[in-house]
């Protein structure tokens, strides 16, 4: 596309789109000569990578639209097609799809089921809206090859994705996501009947199954949460919110399973799907300000413990009321009271059991296992990751992993699913509030005599806004020539603190393993680096989709302060020695 003229680029488009809406964008711009607007709309095409596609709905090669949604779902199949013979045998030939409550998402779902019923593949539909977490279920209950959901999460309203699942029920890893990447690109013309949806109503390749397969999550997530209650002393309240998106259905269900209904208290501002989230600039429970109609509603009713879920609900957030003021948990420590409550609940002896975090989760899991004698693992950032790893992990029999976490509050319960799980979170919460609740302690106080068991762990995260992928590459080549006059592939001090530890998953270096080689996948097109100091541990990393350098810094000490203190310190000798924001015109959020 590189070397096509914007007139040709419109031309293409125009051939291409039979949507008339998108067409009509195009046309408009053509027709006002904003050749800037065109050439960012048209010269590049939209990445399909492992999370597949994510981008506002607009028209053009670069975003999410009908066309592209068309084209990404005929390449798909014929991945598929191409590749039967890798499949387990006990695999149909199928895939199931599912979609959230989003702007044209009901749309790109059809179009996407479309795609496939051309191309002689049935498709398992979940017609109605659902959670995220049902279509890497249904991939395994129904032997799908594959799943797409249709959700951005929760990226802005403008925003929608194309999720995929492969025959196992995690998401993409390489190289399969690359070879999708190519089949895209070989099956860009949208095929005769593409933009027919019509033919999926009576098709024989077509089937309904979103009663069956919530009937069987339900009942298999019900099981797992049933094994973990304790006899219930007093009532359990809290606040819940979907955040305007399509979690209290599901939610609901999970509480009446659990007994709480009586407890739960809604926010009725949220409480429907509401693709334009008309509440929050952000509909992401971590951003500042996104609990605060939760918590106004748990002050109203005197409770002290709000829950959320994020709008496609497969993440999952708490904040607790606490000396007359709320404090949202972080998902590190979300992660760690899960990981508690998981050991205990368990039947497997606790040398058989394996639990997961990320590399840029907090460490005190490690330090769990150290004192309590389970397996921790790390692996790369992403649930992609921690559920293909999980299921490698559990398949050697050595151990079975039960659960993994990553800090960006997400919390995977392989006995129900191998991806991240906020219906699940909640139910396993709720079991968690009854158990302290008998016990006449707080999730706080929880926190607090985890802490005083492995250490206290306090986190300083944040992120520098990079104005390009060439600066960001500049930034991390500069930090490792600091290396350079000690002879060394890293520098020897950040801060005035000793470096001890070194990876680098960019270069394929590990400072810790007897050849030099990390054992983690390495991965040239991105920047990580991770380091360990004396009571310290960071990760820096360029983010894959936003312009941000991230930074994930975690301090341990005997109390909490110290450790806050030692975090924050390193968080700004990041920033300020290494990331050099004025040199390289970063800027500092």
């Amino acid at each position: 596309m590189a070397d096509k003229s914007i007139e040709q680029l419109v031309q293409d488009w125009l051939e291409l789109d039979q949507y008339e809406p998108t067409r009509k964008e195009i046309q408009d711009l053509v027709a006002q000569k904003n050749n800037g607007e065109l050439e960012s709309r048209l010269r590049t095409r939209i990445a399909f990578g492992t999370a597949g596609l994510r981008s506002s709905m607009q028209s053009g090669f670069a975003h999410l639209n009908p066309l592209t949604i068309i084209q990404a779902s005929q390449g798909l199949a014929s991945y598929i097609l191409a590749n039967l013979a890798s499949f387990p045998a006990h695999k149909q030939k199928a895939v199931i799809i599912g979609h959230d409550h989003r702007h044209n998402s009901s749309l790109f779902a059809k179009l996407t089921a479309l795609a496939f019923v051309l191309k002689g593949v049935k498709v398992f539909f979940l017609d109605e809206i659902v959670h995220t977490p049902l279509v890497p279920f249904g991939v395994g209950l129904l032997d799908a090859m594959a799943g797409v959901m249709i959700t951005a999460s929760h990226n802005p309203a403008r925003d929608n994705g194309y999720k995929v699942y492969w025959s196992n029920g995690c998401q993409i890893i390489p190289p399969t996501d690359e070879g999708i990447a190519q089949a895209i690109e070989e099956n860009l013309r949208p095929v005769e009947g593409a933009w027919d949806t019509q033919v999926l109503e009576g098709s024989e390749l077509v089937e309904k199954v979103k009663g069956k397969v919530e009937t069987a999550y339900f009942q298999k997530l019900g099981q797992m949460v049933e094994g973990m209650r304790v006899e219930k002393k007093g009532d359990v309240r809290f606040v819940y919110t979907p955040m305007h998106g399509v979690g209290l259905a599901p939610a609901r269900k999970v509480v009446e399973g659990v007994g709480m209904l009586d407890g739960m208290v809604v926010v009725d501002e949220q409480a429907k799907p509401d693709p334009d989230f008309p509440t929050v600039k952000f509909p992401n429970p971590e951003e500042k300000g996104a609990l605060d109609l939760a918590m106004a509603a748990a002050d109203r009713e005197g409770i002290t413990i709000a829950l959320a879920n994020d709008p496609d609900a497969d993440r999952f957030a708490a904040a607790e009321k606490i000396d007359g003021k709320w404090r949202t948990l972080t998902g590190n420590q979300l992660g760690v009271l899960f990981a508690s409550h998981m050991l205990a609940t368990s039947a497997l002896p606790m040398n058989k059991i394996s639990l997961l975090s990320s590399a840029v989760s907090t460490q005190m899991l490690s330090a769990m296992a150290q004192v309590d004698d389970f397996d921790h693992q790390e692996t790369l950032t992403g649930f992609k990751w921690l559920g293909n790893v999980a299921q490698a992990i559990t398949a050697r029999e050595e151990y079975k992993t039960i659960y993994a976490f990553e800090e960006a509050i997400g919390y995977m319960f392989s006995d129900v699913v191998y991806d991240k799980d906020g219906v699940a979170a909640l139910g396993v919460f709720l079991t968690m509030l009854e158990r302290w609740n008998a016990e006449g302690i707080t999730p706080t106080r929880r926190l607090q005599q985890l802490y005083e068991k492995y250490g206290f762990f306090e986190s300083c995260n944040g992120y520098v806004v990079s104005p390009a992928p060439k600066v960001t590459k500049d930034v991390f080549d500069g930090i490792r020539a600091l290396g350079a006059g000690s002879g060394k592939r890293y520098p020897a001090k950040l801060g005035g603190r000793q470096i001890t530890y070194w990876r680098d998953l960019t270069e394929g270096f590990d400072s810790a393993t007897s050849d030099g080689v990390p054992v983690l996948p390495v991965d040239k097109s991105s920047q990580m680096i991770t380091v360990g100091m004396e009571g310290v541990r960071f990760t820096i990393r360029g983010s894959g989709t936003e312009p941000k350098i991230k930074y994930y810094v975690e301090a341990k000490a005997t109390v909490s302060e110290e450790a806050a203190k030692a975090a924050k310190e390193v968080a700004d000798a990041i920033v300020q020695e290494w990331f050099k924001p004025a040199e390289f015109g970063l800027v500092v959020v």
